[in-house]
């Protein structure tokens, strides 16, 4: 599932992966609060956290992450990977490339450091 992430800027949108994550959580959370966020600022800037609650992706979750792309490229601002998962951060990082916008992986302990880099972005394109 993921949970929103609490105390975020409010031009930035965050989740935190926990268990596995579903289809539904893409079409009940991810995919509103990104539609919201580019109704109100114009961009998605965005932090999403895996940590040792996270299990893994559904592969129909996998298809709703595919249909993103289908939002405008410069829908696409700032967003940030956080996990200490070495495998998962690989992958984020080989296929970072492929995100819209800007992208970087950051370790569990720079969280912190992830949302001032994304709330950064957002500050930089108003």
């Amino acid at each position: 599932m993921l949970e929103p992430l609490e105390g975020l800027p409010a031009d930035v949108v965050g989740f935190r992966a926990v268990g596995t994550i579903e289809a539904s959580d893409y079409r009940d959370v991810l995919t509103p609060a990104f539609d919201a966020a580019f109704e109100e600022h114009g961009r998605i800037n965005c932090v999403v956290v895996m940590d040792d609650d996270f299990d893994h992706v559904s592969l129909g979750a996998m298809l709703e992450d595919a249909r993103l792309i289908s939002m405008p490229r410069s829908a696409w601002g700032r967003s940030a990977f956080v996990t200490d998962h070495d495998v998962l951060a690989g992958l984020a990082t080989a296929f970072g490339g492929l995100v819209p916008g800007e992208f970087r992986v950051f370790q569990l302990a720079k969280q912190a450091d992830a949302v001032a880099w994304v709330t950064e972005g957002q500050t930089a394109a108003s």
